[in-house]
């Protein structure tokens, strides 16, 4: 009886407060708080008034909340009323256009990179040939070599062949593949065991076979996450854009919201109907990222078949 009072009592005994796992979640809290913050003042900048922000207001919530702005930023507003708001510009954004642009664009870019970087990234990881190991370190150099030093022969390569303010043009210079992109799928072909290509050359099948019937499956995770990463790296890309395809017909979000910043040099920018524009084309990625998070999450653990 004694026994089992003793044991009783043992499992009653509260445990201590764990400020380690309190402090790690504070932590977590104040960095998400940190992150979304920003996000959060260009919503309410968004459906803020041009008074408002002219005044000065730091309320978190917006004294006379609109959706003029969002209006404005998508070409459905009227001229009367973005006079009485003092918004009125030179120029709109043309969203819709510079939407259909951009994902023309990323779109081309990912498929093209995901594609010829797997190939790439196979081969320097499975095929055997002399300087393999060679080429690929002069390949990886690549990545130290600033952008901006490539723009000027990227630039008269493209005038040249006469696709300047052409898709082409723009998607060109990032089409084949980066060093990034095929050092990021080397490392996960480098993974997979060799055994199950091994059994796969006996029973008769080829490399392209097996690259594209065995490797490909096996590799969904990370070939979704270098789409995403693409997506994303190409869907903020300014300068090369900027450069190769200012025309309105090839006018990409970025530089169609930095034409709409600039046109009104001689006062402030309309601030609020640009964040508006600057919160629906940051909508896309959200909603790619949202659908994408678990293939990420999945090719972070990824460790192949051993």
């Amino acid at each position: 009886m004694s026994t089992l009072a003793t044991t009783t009592e043992r499992t009653r005994v509260k445990r201590g407060t764990n400020w380690g796992r309190i402090a790690a979640w504070a932590a977590m809290g104040l960095l998400l708080f940190i992150s979304l913050f920003p996000f959060f003042w260009m919503l309410r900048t968004a459906l803020s008034t041009n008074a408002d922000l002219v005044t000065g207001s730091q309320k978190l919530v917006p004294d006379n909340p609109t959706l003029l702005n969002l209006r404005q930023a998508l070409g459905l507003a009227s001229t009367e009323e973005l006079t009485k708001a003092g918004t009125l510009t030179s120029a709109d954004v043309n969203f819709f256009t510079a939407l259909r642009n951009s994902v023309i664009v990323c779109t081309l870019i990912t498929i093209g990179q995901v594609t010829f970087c797997s190939m790439a990234a196979y081969a320097f990881a499975r095929l055997k040939f002399p300087g393999r190991d060679k080429l690929f370190f002069v390949f990886l150099t690549a990545m130290m070599i600033p952008p901006i030093f490539t723009l000027i022969p990227n630039f008269v390569l493209i005038k040249d062949l006469g696709w300047l303010n052409t898709f082409p043009g723009i998607v060109a210079p990032f089409f084949l593949m980066t060093p990034f992109a095929v050092f990021f799928l080397r490392q996960f072909f480098l993974g997979i065991s060799t055994e199950v290509e091994e059994a796969a050359l006996l029973d008769g099948a080829g490399r392209w076979k097996i690259f594209r019937q065995l490797i490909i499956p096996m590799m969904a995770a990370p070939l979704a996450t270098l789409a995403v990463l693409t997506y994303i790296t190409a869907w903020h890309e300014y300068m090369w854009p900027l450069v190769a395809g200012d025309s309105e017909n090839v006018r990409v979000l970025t530089v169609a919201l930095n034409a709409f910043k600039s046109s009104t040099p001689t006062i402030a920018p309309p601030w609020a109907p640009l964040m508006a524009a600057t919160l629906m084309a940051s909508l896309p990625l959200i909603v790619l990222f949202a659908v994408m998070a678990k293939r990420m999450v999945d090719a972070i653990g990824f460790s192949g078949i051993k």
